[in-house]
């Protein structure tokens, strides 16, 4: 039995979802597939999968982390945020993901892990999964 470590989860799940969502904001606000490749740093055929629900479209977030979201996608689009500030950008989403619920759900839907596993609710220092 392989046992996925959290951050497996953020990679092939969270990470996704949010540029999925990222990039339908950025073309809601008219910006063409092309230019959010180039901004979100990633390939025309993947912002056409995240448009197009083929890629990262396994999860939905609640209002609150959609919002965020939403707002990252203005401040892109707006020029208010470099590409510098997005990394501590999507780190500030998936800190907010992993303190809730959702990270914990899919970590046992995704990661094989035992029922009683509360490595995501666990603080920082936490680098395995604690059995309690």
């Amino acid at each position: 039995m392989k046992v996925k470590p959290p951050c497996e989860i953020v990679v092939w799940y969270i990470i996704p979802g949010i540029r999925s969502v990222l990039a339908k904001e950025l073309f809601k606000l008219n910006m063409k597939q092309k230019d959010i490749s180039a901004l979100l740093d990633i390939t025309q055929p993947a912002v056409s999968q995240y448009l197009s629900d083929k890629r990262g479209n396994e999860i939905e977030f609640n209002d609150e982390i959609f919002d965020m979201i939403h707002e990252f996608a203005l401040g892109l689009k707006k020029g208010e945020i470099s590409k510098l500030d997005m990394i501590p950008k999507m780190c500030q989403i998936c800190k907010k993901i992993k303190s809730e619920d959702l990270m914990c759900y899919l970590h046992k839907e995704k990661g094989n892990v035992p029922e009683e596993c509360r490595a995501c609710l666990e603080d920082d220092k936490s680098e395995v999964c604690v059995i309690q």
